[in-house]
């Protein structure tokens, strides 16, 4: 019977833990749909978190990549004055990123809903 106690804590507290990060992401950063990023990326500094290669194979007009394996070498070369759009494949690196960026002060930030997959604009490819 313990043994059922200890699963159901267990579970409840994975629930908990979830259901805490969720909603400290939507507080941390603003999805936007690919209209809403589109209106306002171009006024913001526009940062791909994927990786180089990722990069390389096409991105978002404009973007500067600075892969999440990298963000805390180069989290300097982002300034927390202005709004920052971030995107990955799907959202979910972009979401890790607007989490550390949140923790260093960094308050305006933007991530792309769906992430680079769902992107139908422009694009640019080496």
């Amino acid at each position: 019977m313990s043994q059922w106690y200890f699963f159901i804590i267990v579970v409840v507290a994975i629930l908990a833990y979830t259901l805490y990060n969720y909603f400290a992401q939507k507080r941390i950063v603003k999805t936007l749909t690919e209209e809403e990023f589109k209106a306002g990326y171009r006024k913001a500094q526009l940062i791909d978190v994927r990786e180089v290669n990722e990069f390389e194979n096409g991105h978002i007009l404009g973007a500067r990549n600075i892969p999440l394996s990298q963000m805390k070498m180069r989290m300097k070369e982002i300034r927390p004055d202005k709004p920052v759009y971030l995107y990955c494949q799907s959202g979910m690196r972009s979401a890790r990123v607007a989490q550390m960026l949140y923790r260093k002060g960094y308050k305006d930030l933007y991530q792309l809903q769906g992430g680079f997959k769902k992107w139908t604009g422009r694009i640019k490819a080496k």
